[in-house]
């Protein structure tokens, strides 16, 4: 199994290096340990890896929202547009049928905050094969892509939860503690 760092780590607190063209010959191999270590992690189940959990400071992340996606490969995304949506107020009306789910993290197993995050985002990046793509993710895209993308720049979800002033909780047994951050 490939193995995912986990926190603290210096490589998961730095930002990555990005990737140069021609990519490097080992890209595939790289790809290849990432999506291992994605499809293997079981507690809790990843939808998203970024380089940097394997160890690697290179600004590559990859996705998997569901068992029967492909694996998407993001290579030097950058943000184009965050769209500001009702749930960032909290006070809505709109902002209570907005559906929350507690974002967890393969590199801090059994932790998860209720951190809220744009509902669509417009990146742009580097496919597998070196083709620049630009496209717009919402709902659950977006907060994998958000989560991903902060890895790349040397944030984990606890320290969005800080800035948001939301609690931590463990998953433990099967119940949630509540943890002081």
């Amino acid at each position: 199994m490939s193995k995912i760092i986990e926190a603290p780590n210096p490589v998961l607190s730095g930002k990555a290096q990005a990737v140069r063209l021609p990519f490097p010959s080992d890209l595939p191999g790289i790809l290849h340990q990432m999506e291992k270590a994605l499809i293997q992690a079981r507690d809790p189940k990843g939808v998203g890896l970024a380089a940097p959990q394997i160890g690697l400071s290179l600004r590559i992340f990859i996705a998997k929202p569901t068992d029967k996606s492909k694996i998407q490969v993001f290579i030097n995304p950058k943000i184009l547009k965050i769209y500001k949506t009702p749930d960032h107020g909290l006070k809505s009306k709109k902002a209570k049928k907005v559906k929350r789910i507690m974002e967890g993290c393969l590199s801090l197993p059994h932790y998860y905050g209720p951190i809220v995050r744009a509902r669509k985002v417009n990146i742009e990046f580097l496919d597998e094969d070196g083709v620049k793509q630009k496209k717009t993710f919402s709902g659950l895209d977006s907060q994998i892509v958000l989560h991903e993308i902060d890895h790349l720049n040397g944030m984990l979800f606890v320290d969005r939860l800080l800035e948001q002033k939301k609690p931590l909780y463990e998953f433990i047994d099967g119940e949630w503690e509540k943890v002081e951050l």
